[in-house]
């Protein structure tokens, strides 16, 4: 049996002995004045119920010690309570005469609870406090945000990163603090609504992330790492850590505008000798031997992948500075790739090489910029002519596909890609280390028709396989997809190709 089971016992046997009592006082008054004083009428009324009502008179006190334990429990309460601790003493439930049991172990309980209670407020207490030390204590610019993505915190090392005073950044809307420029689409306002529509937590990460323009003196470049919280109890849903890295960034911006500036003293030399190699080839190629025919075709084929090269350096400059412009026209798409095939064809001839094309005939006027365009089929082309090594045909075909974009794809039979190298055969500067070494290239090429492509509203991606070859797909919008977006002019469309993408939220 349960201590409140024994308790409810007790009170039950004692209100029934209290009734018991009380109906034999009434009967032993009727017994006295009827059978031994013989009193009858008012006399043997008043000898029944005056000893019950006597009875009654000492009740209260009886009640009270039914209702003893209850009284023990709020004192209990009243003296575990801070407000009222020092004005309540202890209760003492070793004097209890029914209920003791049961007393006893609910004012344990009750400082059970009350030990957790404090134990879970110190906790709290010492985590916020550890939360602070370690929030101020991060050497790295920390920003919280609220679920306006308006600024609820920053840390000191921020101040010092921004050189504003913290009572100016708190308060304000994250885009107006830090105008931030990313190197896509992928921005930090677009990640943010798009996962506070879909998920409850996530978090991302940006390289390359631009505060002011390319050569400002106060151009601040960083990594940004981000965490989202949804609806969280203490406001606090977003979490945004900077990693800069200035430095680093402003001397590859430097080097590629050293790079650049070199290569753009390569241009007039180059044009020279490339019509020198022309009015060679008009006017002494006829009367050349075999032998000398074929260098010519070589010192050509050499003068054109320098071309290429140059042409790859300047723009990657021009995409970094943003500076890069698409005028998108209406053109034809077999006659561009078989312009593109027929410049290369000379490149792959040297090499014992065939280009092969399949492009269906249904195809629509697409829209592009013609020049960048054109870099792009001329940089799939070159790859898979120079990774064809041991086999004799590339395969370029197009066609509409079931979105209703022209998809063109460039396929050879040689090295092909490692899997574990397909998910960065696109970023600037990457080489595959299983054959730069055998094979020249700045690895740029993949990263500008990355770029230019994603620009003209299409996509790009691989499909490889080591020692069997690899396929390069992209697509282009037909020209009246491209009309329909509402840029288009009487000249075209025009687009900065990739560059830093402005942050841009409703909320700014």
């Amino acid at each position: 049996m349960g201590y409140f089971e024994k308790y409810i016992s007790q009170f039950r046997w004692r209100l029934l002995l209290l009734f018991l009592t009380d109906d034999a006082l009434a009967a032993l008054g009727w017994l006295v004045a009827n059978r031994l004083l013989h009193i009858n009428g008012w006399g043997e009324l008043a000898a029944v119920v005056l000893p019950p009502l006597l009875f009654l008179a000492f009740m209260p006190l009886i009640v009270s010690s039914l209702t003893r334990p209850t009284k023990m429990l709020w004192q209990a309460i009243l003296h575990l309570t801070p407000a009222t601790s020092n004005n309540v003493p202890a209760p003492q439930p070793a004097t209890l005469k029914i209920g003791r049991a049961m007393v006893i172990d609910l004012i344990s309980q009750i400082h059970q609870l009350t030990t957790v209670v404090q134990n879970v407020s110190e906790t709290s207490h010492k985590s916020d406090l550890s939360a602070n030390f370690i929030a101020s204590s991060l050497p790295l610019p920390l920003f919280v945000l609220n679920k306006e993505d308006v600024i609820v915190y920053v840390n000191s090392t921020t101040a010092q990163y921004l050189h504003r005073p913290v009572s100016d950044l708190v308060g304000q809307n994250i885009y107006t603090v830090l105008d931030m420029s990313f190197i896509s689409d992928d921005t930090l306002g677009n990640w943010l609504k798009l996962t506070k529509d879909k998920t409850a937590t996530s978090n991302h990460r940006w390289e390359r992330v631009r505060i002011g323009l390319p050569g400002q003196t106060d151009s601040l470049q960083f990594d940004l790492a981000a965490y989202y919280n949804k609806d969280n109890p203490l406001g606090y849903e977003t979490m945004l850590i900077l990693f800069d890295h200035t430095e680093v960034y402003a001397q590859d911006d430097q080097a590629m505008s050293f790079v650049s500036l070199a290569v753009h003293e390569l241009r007039t030399p180059l044009t020279l000798l490339r019509g020198y190699i022309e009015v060679f080839d008009d006017e002494l190629g006829p009367t050349l031997n075999s032998e000398l025919q074929d260098f010519m075709e070589k010192m050509n084929a050499s003068a054109e992948q320098l071309t290429y090269f140059v042409d790859n350096i300047l723009n990657v400059a021009k995409i970094e500075d943003n500076q890069l412009t698409l005028q998108l026209h209406e053109a034809n798409w077999k006659e561009l790739i078989d312009s593109v095939v027929h410049d290369l064809s000379l490149r792959a001839k040297v090499r014992g090489i065939t280009i092969k094309t399949e492009i269906a005939a249904d195809l629509p006027p697409v829209g592009v910029d013609r020049y960048s365009i054109y870099e792009v089929l001329a940089n799939l082309l070159d790859n898979a002519i120079k990774y064809s090594k041991g086999t004799s045909e590339i395969y370029v075909t197009a066609s509409l596909n079931v979105d209703g974009l022209v998809e063109t794809s460039v396929k050879d039979f040689g090295l092909g890609i490692d899997i574990n190298v397909i998910p960065h055969i696109f970023d600037k500067f990457y080489r595959n280390h299983r054959n730069r070494s055998q094979i020249g290239g700045t690895g740029l090429g993949l990263y500008l028709a990355r770029t230019i492509v994603e620009a003209h509203g299409g996509t790009i991606w691989v499909n490889s396989k080591v020692d069997e070859g690899s396929t390069f797909t992209f697509t282009v919008l037909p020209f009246n997809q491209v009309g329909r977006t509402g840029e288009a002019n009487p000249s075209g469309v025009t687009r900065n190709a990739h560059g830093w993408i402005k942050n841009h939220s409703l909320l700014r």
